[in-house]
């Protein structure tokens, strides 16, 4: 009698942890799509899909809160060890990380409609479409490699963003000069420089989910560049 009530008990912390597990990587989900729309918002001077974008970030945080919530009864519930205390808390952060991204996608639709009501910037698009497309596929790739607790493909993604900085370094200078040539321009080249800004910071965030998973499967903290409890992988 006494094992199957711990069995079950077993079986109910093991569906606590997958529960919020599920919830934290569909809220992934939403924010990924955010950002998305920011951007095509932003490309396409599309004031309708920015105001759904910034609609969605209450949901976002509200989803946050939530997440972070769950594992805080988890953790007085359960009172995890090890690895599972180790899972509770990869979620909360991450969680943390995603409801930052989406108010960097929520910053660049307020770019959008301003620009819509200025006029479209005559440079900055191109650079804005290739950071958007690096960084999107740096945040799918992070949330992958968590879902298949994967620390080589988490590391490779974490290394992605050296050249996201690289390129968004680029683009501020060439924009920059731009303004300096045409002062007209600069009211609207601004707009776009600070979604590139944004664009950059959703880079970190997902690189902060790499060192989630790095923290999750071996149990090193690797943030702030402490590179050196990493193992060899």
């Amino acid at each position: 009698m006494d094992m199957h009530f711990d069995q079950h008990i077993s079986r109910q912390f093991n569906e606590d942890l997958e529960s919020i597990k599920t919830e934290m990587l569909e809220m992934g989900g939403m924010v990924t799509r955010q950002v998305a729309d920011a951007v095509e918002s932003l490309a396409n001077a599309d004031s309708e899909l920015a105001e759904k974008v910034l609609n969605v970030e209450k949901e976002i945080d509200r989803r946050e809160m939530e997440i972070d919530e769950h594992a805080t009864l988890i953790i007085a519930k359960r009172q995890p060890a090890a690895s599972d205390l180790r899972m509770v808390m990869s979620v909360i952060r991450i969680a943390r990380d995603l409801e930052r991204v989406g108010d960097e996608a929520s910053k660049i639709a307020k770019m959008a409609i301003a620009l819509t009501d200025e006029g479209t910037a005559p440079r900055g698009y191109t650079e804005i479409r290739h950071i958007a497309n690096a960084v999107r596929k740096m945040l799918n790739d992070s949330l992958d490699a968590y879902t298949r607790f994967d620390v080589k493909s988490a590391l490779a993604t974490l290394a992605e963003d050296e050249q996201v900085d690289m390129d968004y370094r680029t683009a501020v200078r060439e924009l920059i000069t731009y303004m300096m040539e045409d002062p007209r321009s600069i009211s609207r080249v601004m707009n776009v420089l600070w979604s590139l800004r944004s664009l950059e910071r959703i880079g970190d965030h997902a690189k902060n989910i790499c060192e989630q998973v790095v923290y999750l499967v071996e149990g090193a903290d690797i943030r702030h560049g402490n590179e050196d409890n990493l193992r060899t992988f």
